[in-house]
C-alpha cells in the first residue's frame, strides 16, 4: 500500500516511468538547468531498466565489508519521481534510512508489511541545506519471514522510490544540473529496494524477480502464458478438502491451551507418573478441537461460496474467432472480452471499441469509491474503428507494454503498438474490475489485469487475523493460571518430599516405592517428589479450563445466528438481511469506542433532491400551517404538488409548496429566468430511451437542478457543440452556445454565455460567498433576503448555489473573446491570465436567487448517529468528497451541530504550517474547556432520559441522565486530504490525535484508501481503543480490514465492502442496534459466562488441593475420575452456555432507549483483571468451604445400623454431588433473564447428573458403584448439602442486595425501571429520546450551506463535440458511431454555426 505521499509521487510523475528504454546519466559535469557552478568532469553511461543485479552485487560487496559503511550504493539508487518529490517540496531531497547491516538481527527482520507501513508514516524533516531529509524509522522489532513475503509479493505495486537522492554536484564540487548524479535501477520500486536494502547485507535474495513491466498480445495466449500472469481466480479461503485437517490443528495448537493439554495428554500415557486415564484429558480436547474445526469450516465454506459467486459471473470472451460465454475464472490476460450495458467488468481490461461516438463509454464506480454518477473513458480512435466486427476483433493482434500491476486506482502508464504505430495508454482507457457498463450498449476490451493482480483486489488488502480484546485477556489469564497451576505442583513437590522423608519410609510395606525409586531415603523422596510434580499437573490440570474455549466458540456462534435472525435489522426494500460474517468478534462490539464511517453510500443515498428555493427575494419549499402561518413536518402522508399537466414531468420528483406552480402560472418573471437558468447553466447530455427523455449528469447535483427545472416546465431537450435546445412552457427555444466557462474547485462557479434573439447573457451559478461578490450595486434588500434563506437552508443541511445573470453587449463581447482567445493560447501564466478573464466578465451580476438541495440521508442516520454519541462512540467521517460537502453532510447528520464552540478547519499544505494549525487550535481547546471548568454551565443538559419524576423518585433524576459532558457544546475537526498526509507523519501524528481525540466530531474529507487506513491504524496504535470501519465500497476495504471491526453495508451494488467484512447490515441505522442491542449483549452475557466459568472451574479444582494435605500430598484424587472427566462437558456445560447465549440485564428497547448502558464495555468494567481475580477468590473460598465442612461431618459419621461412612469414595461422591448442586444455585442467582431453555439446562443438568452417575456406577460397573446411593441414604447428607448451600450463598445474596440497594449501576436501575413498568401495564407513549433533524437546531445558522460536487472538464468535451451522438448519420457512418471524413466534413458545411464556442481549456 502506498501512503497518499507516495499516491501524490505517482499522480505528479507522467514521463518518469514511461517506459523501460535506456536513459542517459550525467555525474557531475558541467552546469545544469537549475544553476550551481561547474563541476568537474562527469561520467556519461547508459543506464538501462533491469540492473538491479548489479547494484545488488556491489551493494551486497560493499556491506560485507567490516567497517559496516557499505550503504552507499544502495542508497545511491536514484527514484524515477525525483521531479515529481520537487514539486511538491520546492526543494532538493536527499533520502535516508535509520536502519544500517548492524541494526537487525535475523530473528528480527521486518516483514513486508511492517516495512511499508513505517515507511508511509517517514518523517519528513526539511533541513537548513539544499537537501530534505527523509527518514523512515523502520520498527525492527515485528519478525516474518523476508524472503517468502517479498517473493510472494512480486506482483505488487512499484512506486519507485527508495534510497539516497542527492541532486547536483559533480566530483570536482560545484552544482549541479538537473541530471546531477542520476541512479536508478531500471523500474524498481520501493518493493526492489526495500529487499535490497533489507537483504543486501546478510539475507538471501527471492528467487522469483519483480515484475517491471507487462508486456500482452491480444489473442494470444501461448505468448501470454510464458509470463505465468495470474488468472481471474479469486480465492478468499483458507482450506481445500485436502488440507483442512492438518492445517486447521496446526492453527488450533498454536493457541496456548490446547498445546498444553496436549502435552497433559501425553504425560498421561505415562503410568508411572499418571493417577488418571488419559481419557479424562482426551475426551475434552478432542471435543475442544472438533467443535472448533466445524465452526472454522463452516466459516470457510462460506466463503468458498462467495468465492464461488463472483468466479462463476458470465462474461463473452472471443476464442478462435468466435464469441462464447465463459465464467470469469476462465478469463486470462489478453483475452479480447465484450461488455454491455449494466454489466460488471470482469478485469482490468483495454477499451478497444464501443456503441458510442467518439470511442466514448459510461462507467459507475460504485464497487470502487461508493459514488454512483458517472464517469466517461474514451478508447484508442484507431481500435474505436474495429466497431463490433467479431472477426476484426479476432484477429486484432496489438501488443501492450504497461506497467506492472499495482492500486492505483486513478493511475495507468503503458503503450499500445499496433500495425507499426505506437499509441500512448493512460488511465481514462482502461475499464477497473468490479465497474459497472452505464448508457453504453456495448464495449470491447483487452484484458490487461486479472484476478489478485487487478486494482480493485489490489486495494483489497491483506485480511487480518482478528482477535478481540477479551481473547487477549484471556491468553494472559490463562498464562497466569498456568503458572499458578506450576506454583501449587511445586508446593506440592516440596510438601511431598518432607512428607516421604519425614513419614511416607515408614510405610513402605505398605504403600511400596516404585521400582524406579531408589531405596535411600533421601534419594527416594527426591525421586518420587519430581513424579509427584508431573502427577499434580495432571490432576490439578483442570484449574486450566480446557472446555472454556470451546464454549466461548459455541457461544459466539449461537449470538452470530441471533445477528443473522434479527428482523428488526432486517431491509425489506432489498431483501436484506444483517449476516456476522465471522464468529469470533461479537463481544468485541460491545466495546466499540470509535467507528470509522465513509460517506456516500454509508451516510447518504448519494441521491440528490431539489428541496426548497429562494427566487426574487421570497422562500418557497415549506409547506405552512394555514391556521399559525408556521412550517409544518413534511412527512410521507403530505401532498405533494401535481405536476402531471406537463408531459415530461417525472413521477418520483416530489415538492410540496404550491405557490412555486402558482407563481409559475401566473407569468412571474424572476421564476421564469430562475428555472430557465437552471435549463441552460450546466454540462448535463440528454438522451431518449424508449420514448423517454433521460439525462446523463456528471455529478448528482447537476441531475438535480436540470430535472428540477424541467419538472417545473423548463425541459433541457437537446444539446449540439453550438447550441442548446429548451422547451420554456412548453415552448422550444434554442440557444446559440458561446462559452462554458467551467465549474472547478477554486472558482467554485459555472458560467455560461448564449445568445438568442440576438441577445448574449450570461448565466452563473456558484457558492453564495462567491456569487456575492460579484453582484452589481443595489441589490441590498434582494440580498438581504436571499441571505437570510441560505442561512435558514444551511440550518436544515440542505446544500445551496446562488443564481445570477448578466446582460452583454454584443462589441464587448467581442473583445472580451479575443482577448480570452489570446490568454488560452498564451504559453506564459495562462491560467492566471484566463482567471483575469474570468473575473472580469463574470461581475456586475443580477441575483435570481438560490436553490437548495438535500442530499439525501440514508434512513435513521440522525438518529442514529446522536443515540451512538450518547453511549460514548466517538465518530469520525472519513470520506473522498471535497471539504465543502463533507461540512454539508456533517450537519445534516448531526454529526456537526450550531451549538459547537467552534468547528477547526485544517486545511494548509505544507508541514509547519499543518503543524501551527493544530497546535493553535489544541490552545484554543485548552483555553476554552479551561474557562468552562472555571465557569460551569450548569443550565446546560444535553440528554436525559428520566420520563416521570415519580417513577424516578428514591433513584434520583440523574440516575440515567448524561449531563453535557460538553457544557460549552464541544468542537469538531475537518481536515483535507493534503493536510491529512501532514498530519499522519510521525512528526505531527500524536499532536493531530491529541487535537482530534478532543473532539466531538472529526470529518476527514479528500482522503485516499491508504490514509483511510493509516487514521485508523493511528487511533488503534495510540488510543488502545476498540475501532469499526463502516463502508460500503472497495475504498473502504483497507480501512474496514485494519479496524478490530469491519461492518459492510451490503444490498448496494458495490458489494467488495461487504466481502471484507466481518459483519454486514443494509443500512446505517442497524448499526445502532447493532451494536447498543447485540453488542452490549454479546459483551455482558460474555464477561458474566467468564466471570462464572472460572469461579465453579476455581471451585471444582481446588478440592483436590484440600485432600492432599491428607493424603500425604500423593497426588490421590477426591473424585471419581469419570466426574473429573465429564464436569466442564457434561455436568455444568448446558446452563453456563445457555447463560452465555440468552443472558439479558435488560431488554432490546430499553437498550436503545438508554444509550448509556453501553459504557461499561468502553472501560472494560465487566471483566478485567480485578474481575477475574474476585471470581478466582470466589472459587477458592467455595472450594474451601465445599470441602473442609463435609469433610468435619463425615470425618467420623457412620451411617443408622453403626456402620462408617467416613470412607474416601463416599466422601468423594458427597463432595462431588454438593458441588455440582451449588454451582447450579449460584447460576440460578447469577441469570437476569429466564428462558424455557435456562430452565430445561439448569434444572435438567441436576437430573441429568443423577442419571449418568447411576448409568455409570450401575450399568457400566464404575469404581464408585453404591456410594452416592449409599450417602444419599442418610439424613447426614441433606443436612451437610443445606449446612453448606447456606454457608456459600446467603454472603453472596447479601453482597449483592447490599450494592444494589446503595450503588446501583446503570443496569440496576434500567432494570428495576423495567420490571416497574411490566408491573404497572400501562400503554404509555415513549418519548422520543433520540434528536430529531425537526428540532435540532436551537439557533440560526450563519455558515454557507454551499456544496456542488461536479468537476471540470465536461464542458471541454461538449463544446469539442467528442460526446455528441450525430443526429443524422450518414451511409459512412460505422457501427460504434464513428463517421467517415468525407461524411464528416460534409456536415460540417452544412452546420448553420460555423465557429465552435469557447472553453476554458484550449
Amino acid at each position: 500500500m502506498y501512503d497518499d505521499f507516495e499516491l501524490e509521487v505517482l499522480q505528479l510523475d507522467e514521463e518518469a516511468r514511461r517506459s523501460g528504454t535506456a536513459r542517459r546519466r550525467h555525474q557531475g559535469g558541467g552546469s545544469g538547468d537549475e544553476g550551481g557552478g561547474g563541476g568537474g568532469g562527469g561520467k556519461e553511461e547508459e543506464e538501462k531498466s533491469g540492473n538491479f543485479d548489479e547494484v545488488f552485487k556491489v551493494g551486497k560487496r560493499d556491506l560485507e565489508g567490516d567497517d559496516g559503511k557499505g550503504w552507499s550504493t544502495v542508497r545511491n539508487w536514484r527514484s524515477p519521481h525525483e521531479t515529481a518529490l520537487e514539486n511538491i517540496f520546492g526543494e532538493r531531497l536527499t533520502p535516508r534510512f535509520n536502519f544500517g547491516p548492524n541494526e537487525t538481527t535475523e530473528d528480527e527482520v521486518p516483514t513486508y508489511e511492517d516495512a511499508l507501513l513505517e515507511y508511509s508514516r517517514a518523517t519528513l524533516t526539511s533541513s537548513s541545506s539544499t537537501t530534505t531529509t527523509i527518514t523512515a524509522d523502520i520498527d525492527p522489532v515485528k519478525t516474518g519471514n523476508w524472503t517468502n513475503k517479498l517473493t510472494s509479493a512480486s506482483n505488487r505495486p512499484v512506486p519507485g522510490y527508495a534510497g539516497t537522492v542527492t541532486r547536483g554536484g559533480g566530483a570536482g564540487g560545484g552544482g549541479g544540473g538537473r541530471e546531477g548524479d542520476r541512479r536508478r535501477a531500471g523500474e524498481s520500486g520501493i518493493y526492489t529496494t526495500l529487499l535490497g536494502l533489507f537483504t543486501a547485507a546478510q539475507y538471501p535474495r527471492p528467487s522469483r524477480s519483480f515484475e517491471t513491466e507487462r508486456r500482452i498480445k491480444a489473442n494470444n495466449p501461448e505468448f501470454n502464458q510464458q509470463f505465468n500472469y495470474a488468472k481471474n481466480y479469486i480465492k478468499t479461503s483458507k482450506y481445500t478438502l485436502l488440507n483442512f485437517v492438518p492445517y486447521n490443528l496446526f492453527e488450533q495448537f498454536q493457541r496456548l491451551a490446547n498445546f498444553y493439554f496436549l502435552c497433559l495428554l501425553v504425560l498421561q500415557l505415562i503410568p508411572v507418573i499418571s493417577s488418571l486415564t488419559p481419557v479424562t484429558t482426551a475426551v475434552p480436547l478432542i471435543g475442544v478441537l472438533s467443535v472448533t474445526a466445524i465452526k472454522d469450516a463452516y466459516d470457510d465454506f462460506q466463503r468458498h461460496r462467495s468465492d464461488n459467486q463472483v468466479n462463476k459471473r458470465k462474461s463473452k470472451v472471443l476464442r478462435n474467432g468466435t464469441l462464447i460465454d465463459e465464467i470469469w475464472s476462465k478469463v486470462e490476460v489478453g483475452d479480447v472480452i465484450r461488455m454491455e450495458n449494466d454489466q460488471f467488468i470482469a478485469a482490468d481490461v483495454l477499451i478497444l471499441s464501443t456503441s458510442e461516438p467518439n470511442g466514448l463509454c459510461y462507467i459507475e464506480t460504485s464497487e470502487l469509491d461508493g459514488e454512483t454518477n458517472l464517469k466517461c473513458k474514451q478508447c484508442i480512435q484507431d481500435t474505436s474503428d474495429l466497431g463490433q466486427d467479431v472477426a476484426q476483433m479476432g484477429s486484432f493482434d496489438g501488443e501492450v507494454i504497461c506497467e506492472p500491476p499495482n492500486n492505483q486506482l486513478n493511475k495507468f502508464e503503458g503503450t499500445l503498438m499496433w500495425k507499426g504505430n505506437k499509441h500512448p495508454l493512460d488511465n481514462d482507457k482502461i475499464l477497473l474490475r468490479g465497474c459497472i457498463l452505464r448508457n453504453t450498449n456495448w464495449c470491447y476490451g483487452m484484458v490487461i489485469f486479472a484476478g489478485k493482480d487487478t486494482k480493485l483486489m489490489q486495494n483489497s488488502g491483506k485480511t487480518k487475523f482478528k482477535r478481540t480484546s477479551i481473547d487477549r485477556l484471556l491468553n494472559f489469564i490463562i498464562l497466569g493460571i498456568v503458572f499458578f497451576l506450576l506454583s501449587m505442583c511445586l508446593f506440592c513437590t516440596v510438601a511431598c518430599g518432607i512428607w516421604e522423608t519425614l513419614t511416607g519410609q515408614y510405610f513402605r510395606d505398605f504403600l511400596p516405592w516404585d521400582k524406579l525409586v531408589p531405596s535411600e531415603v533421601a534419594g527416594g523422596a527426591t525421586v518420587i517428589a519430581l513424579l509427584v510434580f508431573f502427577s499434580y499437573a495432571i490432576v490439578l490440570n483442570t484449574v486450566v479450563p480446557i472446555s472454556l474455549y470451546v464454549s466461548v466458540e459455541v457461544i459466539r456462534l449461537c449470538q452470530s445466528f441471533l445477528i443473522n435472525w434479527d428482523e428488526s435489522m432486517y431491509y425489506a426494500k432489498t431483501d436484506t438481511h444483517a449476516k456476522a460474517r465471522t464468529t469470533t468478534l461479537n463481544e468485541e462490539l460491545g466495546q466499540i469506542e470509535y467507528v470509522f464511517s465513509d460517506k456516500t453510500g454509508t451516510l447518504t443515498q448519494n441521491i440528490m433532491a431539489f428541496n426548497k428555493c429562494s427566487i426574487g427575494g421570497r422562500c418557497y419549499g415549506d409547506v405552512l400551517d394555514p391556521r399559525t402561518g408556521e412550517p409544518i413536518e413534511i412527512t410521507e402522508y403530505t401532498k405533494s404538488v401535481d405536476l402531471s399537466k406537463n408531459p415530461h414531468h417525472e413521477p418520483n420528483f416530489k415538492f410540496y409548496d404550491p405557490s412555486l406552480l402558482e407563481a409559475l402560472n401566473g407569468g412571474d418573471p424572476d421564476s421564469e429566468n430562475f428555472f430557465r437558468l437552471l435549463a441552460l447553466c450546466h454540462t448535463v447530455m440528454p438522451e431518449e430511451k424508449n420514448g423517454k427523455l433521460e439525462y446523463q449528469a456528471q455529478s448528482p447535483d447537476e441531475g438535480a437542478l436540470v430535472s428540477a427545472a424541467r419538472n417545473f416546465g423548463f425541459v433541457f431537450k437537446e444539446r449540439t457543440p453550438n447550441t442548446i435546445t429548451i422547451f420554456a412552457k412548453g415552448v422550444q427555444e434554442q440557444y446559440e452556445l458561446l462559452c462554458i466557462l467551467d465549474f472547478n474547485n477554486v472558482r467554485k462557479r459555472m458560467s455560461v454565455i448564449l445568445k438568442r434573439d440576438g441577445r448574449i447573457r450570461l448565466y452563473c451559478k456558484g457558492a453564495d460567498s462567491i456569487i456575492y461578490e460579484r453582484l452589481k450595486t443595489g441589490q441590498e434588500a434582494l440580498k438581504h433576503h436571499c441571505q437570510e434563506h441560505l442561512n435558514k437552508f444551511a440550518s436544515d443541511g440542505l446544500r445551496t448555489l446562488c443564481l445570477a445573470v448578466k446582460d452583454l453587449e454584443e462589441s464587448y463581447f467581442q473583445d472580451w473573446k479575443a482577448r480570452h482567445h489570446e490568454a488560452a493560447t498564451s504559453l506564459d501564466n495562462r491560467e492566471e491570465k484566463l482567471d483575469a478573464i474570468y473575473e472580469e466578465i463574470e461581475k456586475d451580476l443580477t441575483l435570481l436567487g438560490a436553490t437548495a438541495i438535500e442530499d439525501k440521508l440514508q434512513d435513521g442516520v440522525p438518529q442514529t448517529i446522536a443515540n451512538l454519541n450518547m453511549a460514548g462512540v466517538k465518530i469520525w467521517v472519513l470520506t473522498g468528497d471535497k471539504q465543502e460537502t463533507a461540512i454539508n453532510i456533517g450537519y445534516s447528520c448531526q454529526l456537526l451541530t450550531d451549538e459547537m464552540v467552534d468547528v477547526f478547519i485544517v486545511d494548509a499544505h505544507t508541514g509547519p504550517d499543518v503543524e501551527a494549525q493544530l497546535q493553535k487550535f489544541r490552545e484554543e481547546i485548552r483555553n476554552i474547556n479551561a474557562t468552562s471548568a472555571t465557569h460551569p454551565n450548569t443550565n446546560v443538559s444535553v440528554v436525559t432520559f428520566r420520563y416521570s419524576a415519580k417513577l424516578d423518585e428514591g433513584l434520583g433524576q440523574d440516575t440515567l441522565s448524561e449531563d453535557g459532558d460538553d457544557a460549552n457544546g464541544g468542537f469538531a475537526l475537518v481536515i483535507n486530504g493534503h493536510s491529512l498526509a501532514w498530519a499522519l507523519n510521525a512528526k505531527f501524528e500524536k499532536l493531530f490525535l491529541d487535537v482530534a481525540s478532543q473532539c466531538r466530531a472529526v470529518i476527514c474529507c479528500r482522503v485516499t484508501p491508504l490514509q483511510k487506513a493509516l487514521v485508523v491504524d493511528l487511533v488503534k496504535k495510540y488510543k488502545k481503543a476498540v475501532t469499526l470501519s463502516i463502508g460500503d465500497g472497495a475504498n473502504d476495504v483497507s480501512m474496514i480490514k485494519t479496524a478490530h471491526i469491519g461492518v459492510g453495508i451490503s444490498g448496494q451494488e458495490g458489494m467488495q465492502a461487504t466481502l471484507a467484512s466481518d459483519y454486514s447490515i443494509a443500512q446505517f441505522r442497524f448499526l445502532e442496534r447493532l451494536l447498543l442491542v447485540h453488542g452490549r449483549w454479546s459483551y455482558y452475557r460474555m464477561c458474566k459466562f467468564l466471570r462464572y466459568f472460572f469461579y465453579k472451574n476455581f471451585a471444582f479444582t481446588l478440592c483436590h488441593f484440600w485432600f492432599a494435605f491428607f493424603v500425604g500430598f500423593s497426588a490421590q484424587t477426591l473424585y471419581d475420575p469419570m466426574f473429573i472427566s465429564v464436569y466442564n462437558l457434561f455436568y455444568t456445560s448446558m446452563p453456563v452456555l445457555a447463560l452465555g447465549i440468552f443472558e439479558q440485564d435488560v431488554n432490546s428497547l430499553n437498550s436503545i432507549k438508554y444509550p448509556r448502558l453501553y459504557t461499561p464495555g468502553l472501560n472494560n468494567a465487566l471483566f478485567n483483571k480485578r474481575e477475574f481475580f474476585r471470581s478466582a477468590l470466589h472459587g477458592f473460598i467455595t472450594a474451601c468451604v465445599l470441602f473442609f465442612i463435609p469433610y468435619g461431618a463425615y470425618y467420623n459419621a457412620v451411617d443408622q445400623e453403626g456402620r462408617s461412612m467416613a470412607d474416601h469414595q463416599t466422601f468423594g461422591s458427597v463432595v462431588a454431588t454438593i458441588l455440582v448442586i451449588v454451582v447450579t444455585v449460584q447460576i440460578c442467582l447469577d441469570t437476569s433473564y429466564w428462558t424455557l431453555f435456562n430452565h430445561i439446562t439448569i434444572w435438567g443438568s441436576l437430573v441429568f447428573y443423577f442419571l449418568l452417575q447411576y448409568f455409570y456406577n450401575y450399568v457400566i460397573g464404575g469404581d464408585y458403584v453404591g456410594t452416592l446411593a449409599k450417602a444419599m441414604g442418610e439424613p447426614l447428607f441433606y443436612f451437610t448439602t443445606m449446612l453448606t448451600m447456606v454457608v456459600l450463598m446467603l454472603p453472596v445474596m447479601a453482597w449483592r442486595f447490599y450494592w444494589i440497594d446503595v450503588q446501583p449501576t446503570l443496569s440496576d436501575k434500567a432494570r428495576f425501571k423495567q420490571r416497574r413498568e411490566a408491573k404497572m401495564a400501562s400503554k404509555r407513549s415513549e418519548h422520543d429520546m433520540m434528536r430529531t433533524p425537526s428540532a435540532r437546531r436551537s439557533r440560526r445558522s450563519i455558515r454557507s450551506g454551499y456544496a456542488f460536487a461536479h468537476q471540470e472538464g465536461f464542458g471541454r468535451l461538449i463544446t469539442s463535440g467528442k460526446i455528441m451522438r450525430p443526429r443524422n448519420p450518414k451511409p459512412g457512418f460505422v457501427s460504434n458511431g464513428a463517421a467517415n471524413s468525407h461524411s464528416q466534413a460534409r456536415e460540417d458545411k452544412k452546420s448553420p454555426m460555423a465557429a465552435s464556442p469557447s472553453t476554458i481549456e484550449v
